[in-house]
């Protein structure tokens, strides 16, 4: 009986390997280029231009399309602190080891430095 069983489970491990290499990932799905620019703001996608046709049905009748993406890269265009980094991002530079440095020893000694009252407030 534990033979049987030690047998499946290796059977099964061995399928579940073999079909992970089956999966990928969907063609034609949006991606961050979708998001525009106009020289001044992020312009938000064409939700239309992001609509697929499903394939599935539910009782034979087809299911609506679908919009992938539209909610997500919409919401990341009203989000973007420099609207320009949407078509030509800036280089990542090197991180400032000195400042990183100071703040997790500030921390680590109790003396951080207090929010600023005048821009952000206290959640307590």
């Amino acid at each position: 009986m534990k033979h049987t069983r030690l047998l499946s489970l290796l059977l099964a491990g061995v399928f579940a390997v073999a079909a992970s290499g089956c999966f990928k990932p969907p063609r034609n799905m949006p991606n961050e280029s979708v998001i525009g620019y106009d020289g001044k703001t992020a312009v938000p996608p064409d939700c239309e231009s992001l609509s697929r046709p499903s394939l599935l049905t539910d009782a034979g009748i087809r299911r609506p399309s679908m919009q992938w993406g539209c909610a997500t890269y919409t919401n990341l265009a009203a989000q973007l602190a420099r609207p320009e980094d949407a078509v030509h991002p800036r280089t990542l530079g090197p991180a400032d080891a000195a400042v990183a440095a100071s703040a997790v020893h500030r921390y680590e000694t109790g003396r951080v430095i207090p929010l600023d009252k005048s821009t952000s407030r206290d959640n307590k």
